[in-house]
């Protein structure tokens, strides 16, 4: 009978032999903040893909916001969907470049684990509330670190860590100045399929609301990109494989990277920057944002005030920081616990 930990060497040894030069090695990771026995099974990158996946954190997911608050129709994008969406983008991108498919899995499902209740909204008005400023990407790594797990973390590798905390993207121009830096190629593969995921779903999710209609998207972008969702997607993810060649270690490059043709990249910033002005800021804009801003601000303050409401784990792991464990719970919420929890508590 072989030893179980035959199977995880075999992993890496086909990871080692098969994947670019470029591509993150599991065997070669950079850790663990707390060092942990190697699983007989499975890759370290493996394991962090099971791990997020079986959290508390990703189970809400389901019942979060991506844009459009309360839908009334069942197709609608939620936070899980797009996770599920993104990561499977990304792990076409990664297994065509010969990149390490599990370390792009692992990070796309766990990039949005620390996302508000209500989308961005939620985002919007604790980044507001809370003095040193809220940002998602931060919280997910947060949740990952420490919150979840009874307040021990989740353990992750160094290069999901990394991937998850520097998913978050500038909203200035595509790949331009303020996009940012991660630690490897397949983060950057998850960053470019964030993008390709929202901006696409958005887009169909704002047909169906019946905020705009097909034939308004940027003609230039149509042409570029595709009529249909099924056409820009796959475009969008061709033209990146074509593009980030390179890092298959199977030609000649000074830098591989990943990336955009300057014509695809243009029309994706066009649509992106089309989508902020016919869609994300008018949705804002709408009654149908203000309850849940108060919601999420009323919350904020009555908790503060009234700390004994919060579970009871919550002031131990942020060590007394009261402001600190509001924010936790808040960004915890879904939709509909936070909704319930404003009732009950008459705010």
């Amino acid at each position: 009978m072989p030893s179980w930990s035959q199977v995880r060497l075999r992993a890496e040894e086909r990871e080692l032999t098969l994947l670019s030069p470029y591509a993150c090695k599991s065997r070669l990771s950079r850790g663990r903040d707390k060092p942990e026995e190697l699983c007989d099974l499975r890759t370290e990158f493996q394991r962090d893909r099971d791990r997020i996946i079986h959290c508390k954190a990703f189970r809400r997911l389901k019942h979060k916001t991506q844009v459009f608050i309360a839908p009334t129709g069942d197709h609608y994008v939620t936070r899980l969907t797009h996770t599920l969406e993104v990561t499977q983008i990304a792990r076409t991108i990664a297994r065509a470049l010969n990149l390490n498919e599990d370390l792009a899995e692992a990070i796309g499902l766990g990039h949005d684990l620390g996302h508000t209740p209500f989308g961005h909204t939620g985002e919007e008005v604790l980044n507001q509330l809370y003095k040193p400023g809220f940002r998602h990407n931060q919280q997910s790594l947060r949740v990952a670190d420490i919150l979840e797990n009874d307040g021990n973390g989740l353990n992750l590798t160094w290069e999901v860590r990394d991937g998850i905390l520097n998913h978050s993207k500038s909203m200035e121009e595509i790949l331009g100045e303020g996009w940012g830096e991660t630690g490897s190629l397949e983060a950057d593969v998850v960053k470019l399929s964030d993008l390709v995921a929202y901006i696409n779903h958005d887009v169909e999710d704002a047909i169906r609301a019946g905020m705009i209609v097909a034939t308004d998207l940027p003609e230039s972008s149509r042409k570029i990109m595709g009529n249909t969702h099924r056409e820009r997607i796959n475009n969008m993810i061709t033209d990146i494989i074509m593009t980030s060649w390179s890092v298959t270690g199977q030609v000649d490059s000074p830098a591989p990277s990943i990336g955009m043709s300057p014509t695809m990249r243009e029309a994706a910033s066009e649509l992106k920057d089309f989508l902020f002005t016919r869609v994300y800021k008018i949705r804002s804009m709408l009654d149908a944002t203000e309850p849940a801003r108060q919601i999420v601000a009323n919350l904020f303050e009555h908790l503060c005030c009234h700390p004994e409401l919060l579970p009871k784990d919550y002031p131990v792991i942020c060590r007394g920081d009261t402001t600190r464990a509001v924010v936790d719970y808040i960004a915890g919420m879904t939709d509909q616990y936070a909704s319930r929890l404003a009732e009950k508590l008459n705010l």
